[in-house]
């Protein structure tokens, strides 16, 4: 391994992170304490920035340079895919483990606003790195992290003994946190989540915050900055874009196409119109979390064609309601058809126009609250 590359990957990343705001100087000492490199196994699909995409495998074995400018490049590393099942050299089908971004890394540390004596719970070890992080920060006795998957857990204890830290690491499920070592001052996911699980609240303080990934079942997802308030609900703003997996136990079990046609071909019994809204514009990272937020229990697929074009297609999760919008390249209306009890075309142009009169809100004018009955609200500027 060239040495020269070795010694520059860390400095170069870490004086891009200070540039951009996400690594503060407190967090610096920690920086360098905890590096990156010993907390990624050999064989990684690098990601880019600002995405969900993987490129190929890199392997430490046959690239070791190209290995360690992919550790300290700011990009996610997925580290598994397909729960485990996936030993090949190829993409598999979901990526279901990874090293996050460093950028998003230190900016949800700032986030977290953590103060010396602070016990934290973490959500979703992975490689261990965000654990012992904050474990150097912290000292170990103050940070639990819980992982659900044995295997990753198990390489996580590895490389967390490998550095000399040891915060308690928990296999179990995560919406259940620990109760263990509760109370909490802090709690942070690396996963991404749809509703903020009720023990999560409960384990912490008062006053104390949770730090998580959130995101509606449409698409788009940001990360929220909740303060636990003395009744048992929490609220705050989103700070800022994110794109992690999403928690295993509340992954969707989404019902196939043929399920809404009922066996019969389209447009079934499907109303036609058209619209001046192109589906191209619905399906934006923002655009997305906007309309997710005020259409429930919808989510979409896109069926592309060779010449271009594509076909939008909006579902319903009780499989009752559905809409097809066609796309084609220059047009000035799509076709659209709508069938079962929602209009959801309807309802998704009608959020749309919404957030386009508020003069297009960005993640950081959302809020969320999250009542003791469990119930979520997402907000705009102020919750009413």
């Amino acid at each position: 391994m060239d040495t020269r590359t070795k010694e520059a990957g860390p400095t170069r990343l870490a004086s891009a992170l200070v540039r951009s705001g996400a690594l503060e100087t407190d967090w610096i000492p920690t920086y360098k304490a905890v590096p990156r490199d010993m907390f990624v196994p050999d064989r990684v699909w690098p990601g880019i920035a600002d995405g969900t995409r993987q490129n190929a495998l890199v392997d430490r074995a046959n690239d070791p340079d190209a290995w360690l400018e992919a550790v300290y490049s700011d990009i996610p590393l997925t580290t598994q895919w397909d729960g485990g099942e996936h030993q090949g050299n190829g993409l598999g089908t979901t990526p279901t483990s990874s090293s996050s971004q460093p950028h998003m890394v230190f900016s949800m540390l700032s986030d977290l606003n953590v103060r010396d004596g602070h016990r934290v719970l973490e959500i979703g070890t992975g490689t261990g790195w965000n654990a012992a992080l904050l474990a150097h920060r912290l000292g170990s006795k103050n940070v639990t992290s819980v992982e659900f998957d044995r295997a990753v857990a198990d390489g996580a204890r590895q490389n967390l003994k490998d550095t000399g830290l040891t915060p308690l690491l928990v296999v179990g499920d995560g919406r259940n946190g620990f109760a263990g070592n509760a109370p909490y001052n802090r709690i942070i996911a690396t996963c991404s989540v749809g509703e903020i699980p009720p023990a999560w609240i409960e384990q912490t303080v008062p006053g104390g915050l949770i730090v998580a990934p959130w995101g509606p079942l449409y698409g788009g997802e940001g990360i929220a900055c909740l303060t636990v308030q003395e009744n048992g609900s929490a609220r705050g703003m989103f700070t800022r874009s994110s794109a992690f997996m999403r928690l295993r136990q509340q992954r969707p079990d989404f019902p196939p196409h043929d399920f809404y046609l009922k066996g019969r071909e389209w447009p079934a019994d499907g109303a036609r119109s058209k619209t001046k809204l192109s589906p191209a514009a619905v399906e934006g990272w923002q655009e997305q979390f906007a309309i997710g937020t005020r259409v429930p229990d919808v989510f979409w697929t896109v069926e592309r064609y060779d010449d271009g074009s594509y076909t939008l297609w909006t579902y319903s999760l009780d499989g009752e309601s559905w809409a097809s919008t066609d796309y084609e390249p220059d047009a000035d209306t799509s076709d659209v058809v709508q069938a079962g009890p929602r209009n959801l075309w309807d309802e998704t142009e009608n959020a749309y126009e919404w957030w386009v009169d508020n003069e297009r809100p960005g993640f950081e004018r959302f809020g969320l609250t999250v009542t003791g009955h469990g119930e979520h609200r997402v907000w705009l500027d102020t919750e009413s």
